[in-house]
């Protein structure tokens, strides 16, 4: 059952609570530590992009640089630099811009949408993971008017994937905002992928381009996520994390050095209180110090704005259950 996770405070009063559920769990599927329940079923949303950007890079025959495969497992704001590092994923496969099929919309950053507020597909913030899939299909000489339909063979060898590398068989497959195919899994089963990032021997024949994926997010964290999020913040400032967010309130972190992944799900899908969450789990882990931390307080306590200034915040506040409390 769901927990309460983070307290909403305005002016010294709780005024909503974000419930949701944590899994920390090590690269054999070992439940390590939880808040509420890690069984609970979830779509993967954003966060399997590490684990598609891996299968696009084992199909397309590219020599992707870092960067490119950094916008591969992006949700970016689709700033000028997002939009060029994916320019130069397409232009390195050979890939036409209008080839792209996800939805055309504004950037997600707000300068950037008042400075170029044309709706693009580019600008999607999965502009950088259909770039990597059409690489794969130009490469393999598949259709690339098709590839988000599950029968494509990419989507195919992702679910492949998604299924190996997890260890749990998706419970069903739905579609995606991007329009390609989403993956239910177990929230235990999404940290079971993130703790795999640091063992890519547990990939079989993707394990030569899984080494690719959790170097490319930590070297290139702005191409991640971008301004004001709290994926690149995290990334900038604690060594050896890898945090990936996802659509409805679900966040992902990889501790590749210690073999762990976490991830969280806020029930009522609030993308306000995962960064929160996700935090303070690092932090009961001992990925977080106190440095990190204050660094981190915009992201970590989000203020609640009162006519245009601070008058509370978001307090995540939870214990973990289980023999891992500290690493």
């Amino acid at each position: 059952m769901s927990i309460p996770l983070v307290r909403v405070v305005r002016s010294g009063l709780e005024e909503s609570v974000h419930r949701g559920d944590v899994a920390v769990v090590d690269p054999e599927g070992r439940v390590l530590a939880h808040a509420g329940d890690p069984g609970r079923v979830l779509f993967a949303r954003s966060c399997m992009k590490p684990l598609q950007a891996v299968v696009s890079l084992s199909l397309a025959g590219v020599e992707f640089r870092d960067p490119e495969v950094a916008v591969m497992c992006a949700s970016h704001n689709a700033e000028p630099v997002h939009v060029a590092t994916v320019r130069s994923l397409l232009a390195q496969a050979g890939v036409p811009e209008d080839a792209l099929r996800c939805p055309a919309v504004r950037p997600w950053d707000e300068a950037t949408a008042e400075a170029e507020p044309e709706r693009r597909a580019i600008n999607s913030d999965c502009s950088g993971k259909h770039g990597g899939m059409l690489a794969a299909c130009l490469a393999r000489g598949w259709p690339m008017e098709s590839y988000r339909e599950p029968t494509h063979p990419l989507q195919r060898a992702v679910l492949d994937a998604v299924t190996a590398v997890s260890g749990s068989a998706p419970l069903t497959v739905g579609t995606d905002g991007c329009g390609v195919p989403v993956h239910a899994l177990p929230l235990a089963s999404m940290a079971a992928i993130y703790a795999r990032l640091g063992t890519p021997d547990r990939w079989g024949h993707l394990a030569g381009c899984a080494v690719r994926a959790a170097p490319a997010m930590r070297a290139h964290p702005y191409l991640v996520a971008g301004r004001n999020r709290p994926e690149t913040a995290v990334m900038s400032e604690v060594p050896g994390v890898v945090m990936k967010g996802g659509a409805e309130g679900l966040m992902c972190a990889a501790l590749p050095d210690r073999g762990l992944g976490v991830a969280v799900r806020i029930s009522d899908g609030s993308a306000r209180a995962a960064g929160p969450a996700m935090i303070h789990a690092l932090r009961l882990l001992g990925a977080i110090d106190d440095a990190g931390l204050a660094a981190l307080a915009p992201f970590a306590r989000p203020p609640v704005l009162g006519g245009g200034e601070p008058v509370g915040e978001l307090e995540a506040a939870f214990a973990l259950e289980g023999a891992l409390r500290t690493l």
